[in-house]
């Protein structure tokens, strides 16, 4: 029998729960996650740790760029800045190299950034035209 661990059942419910913008939010955060766990197995010279943390920085941004929809024109935008991050994280993971790690990690904040504040104006406008009904 499993023991129940509460912080995974919330983990869970969070994600099953999210909206699909909610869900992109925590994907950057979670690539954001695993850059600076790799940016720290770097600099402690754990090349295990590395790797397994820009693979799984790497997967997010590769599920992101098959998921876009290409109806949309910011899209055609997009997935060249995603492929572009791709490629130098496999090149941070090759050469060991926390400066393009740290590139990439600046992109994704401000992807995260501005996705954050684009959920934020939605929820407002949302809300905010449930008042006026």
């Amino acid at each position: 029998m499993a023991i129940n661990n509460p912080y995974k059942a919330y983990q869970n419910n969070s994600v099953t729960t999210a909206s699909p913008g909610e869900l992109t939010l925590m994907l950057y955060t979670g690539s954001l996650k695993f850059i600076n766990i790799a940016k720290k197995a770097i600099e402690e010279k754990n090349v295990e740790v590395k790797n397994t943390n820009i693979q799984k920085a790497q997967a997010i941004v590769q599920e992101m760029m098959v998921t876009l929809n290409m109806d949309i024109p910011m899209s055609n935008e997009l997935l060249p800045l995603y492929d572009y991050i791709n490629r130098r994280l496999m090149e941070a993971n090759i050469k060991n190299d926390v400066t393009i790690l740290e590139e990439a990690e600046g992109m994704l904040t401000e992807f995260r950034d501005t996705w954050k504040q684009a959920i934020q104006i939605n929820r407002q406008q949302q809300h905010g035209g449930q008042r006026q009904a």
